[in-house]
């Protein structure tokens, strides 16, 4: 008896019929296009090329972008173009394949409350971004690496995450073939304690202060060195350094050798990278109110690109921000003698960050060595609230007083 025909199939295969001479000349186009395979290459033909009919609303709800148009060259400087347009057509069209050493990028966040700068839905968001990372694949150098800053975002009404950015990860390495080289996080000092319903209100929440930075790569062995990013000793290891350390074997039953004694310069940072978001006052800001321009809301500090740019890349290499906003990324790689390219739909934004090419000196991260401090769990010696947890999770919003006072 034949197996039952599944209402909802995992995959869907397709059959064609080719001549030789065409099979060797789609082969060709696909890795010149920079496709590993023809199915990459046939889906970014139909993305590219299909033409939607009057009226279809799937085109906007599925976010395929058709009759794709080069975006317009709108200032160069030594070092670097920045583009304005649709960041699709500079990476299918505009960039040449297996072109770009490192693509380093803060896309629109899947929010629940839409932003001024043009956020995408979270439910709709890998959708959204599926013809973005093909075009990426298409452009990266088999060694070249692929850095996401990704903000995470709550359910719409209740105190739960989205799984939106961890979809994304997911869909990146199972569909489009990259490899997770690390995954990073980037904690914020600075953060507001948001969302304010669940962590100062309803107090069942605690403040998200954190960013996911997915690191990914066409190949599993992408140029780079940890020695590019080195962190200052801590007090004990420089103790270590001037006194020395005797090898042992630890509880734990790793055998630390003489070798743990080398002063290497340095010692390699963890995958959490701490920078407060704190600059209203700098020259890109004063820049935009002096010319009545808006200042872009969501900037990355300048130590992210920074610190990829520096493990991941060369002098001369190339380095790509397809969602640019203010273009912190062009900034910095200019700073650092790489090449680069930065694209943005917002021609407003991109007035804006002239400012960063006009004489002014960038600000490099390596110039200030700021530390931050965090307390380990329960540092508070047992002076917190010791009232019965709520037997409804937090359901039942809470009678404030406008007296009390929340933290």
């Amino acid at each position: 008896m034949p197996r039952p025909k599944s209402q909802n199939p995992r995959s869907r295969v397709a059959n064609f019929r080719l001549a030789a001479n065409e099979y060797a000349e789609m082969e060709q186009a696909a890795q010149r296009e920079g496709f590993d395979s023809l199915s990459d290459y046939l889906r970014h033909l139909h993305a590219t090329y299909q033409k939607p009919e009057a009226g279809d609303s799937q085109v906007k709800e599925t976010g395929l972008f058709y009759g794709l148009l080069d975006p317009t060259l709108f200032e160069e400087t030594n070092l670097g173009q920045i583009y304005l347009g649709d960041s699709l057509g500079l990476l299918h069209r505009t960039l040449e394949p297996n072109s770009v050493d490192l693509i380093v990028t803060s896309p629109p966040f899947g929010l629940i409350r839409k932003k001024a700068y043009g956020n995408e839905d979270a439910d709709q968001y890998v959708t959204w971004f599926r013809p973005f990372a093909e075009g990426m694949k298409r452009v990266l150098k088999n060694q070249g690496s692929l850095v996401i800053d990704i903000g995470g975002s709550w359910k719409s009404g209740i105190p739960t995450r989205s799984l939106y950015h961890f979809e994304l990860l997911i869909t990146l390495c199972r569909d489009y073939g990259f490899h997770l080289c690390q995954e990073h996080y980037w904690w914020n000092p600075a953060k507001l304690p948001t969302p304010a319903e669940w962590v100062n209100v309803r107090r069942i929440r605690v403040k998200d202060a954190v960013d996911c930075i997915w690191w990914l790569s066409k190949s599993p062995w992408p140029k780079a060195s940890n020695k590019r990013v080195l962190a200052p000793y801590s007090e004990s290891m420089k103790s270590l350094l001037k006194n020395g350390y005797t090898p042992k074997l630890r509880p734990s039953g790793h055998d630390i050798s003489n070798k743990f004694g080398k002063d290497n310069g340095g010692s390699v940072p963890p995958n959490l990278i701490a920078l407060a978001n704190t600059e209203s006052n700098g020259a890109y800001q004063e820049y935009c109110r002096a010319n009545s321009l808006p200042v872009h809301p969501a900037r990355f500090p300048a130590g992210i690109p920074e610190y990829f740019i520096r493990m991941l890349t060369d002098k001369n290499d190339l380095v790509v921000d397809p969602f640019a906003g203010s273009c912190v990324t062009g900034e910095v790689a200019e700073a650092l003698s790489r090449r680069w390219v930065c694209c943005e739909l917002s021609e407003e934004y991109l007035k804006g960050a002239r400012a960063r090419f006009v004489g002014l000196k960038p600000r490099l991260r390596s110039q200030d060595n700021q530390a931050y401090q965090i307390y380990p769990p329960c540092s508070m010696n047992g002076k917190t609230d010791t009232s019965p947890l709520p037997i409804d999770g937090g359901f039942k919003r809470p009678l404030t007083s406008v007296h009390e006072k929340t933290l």
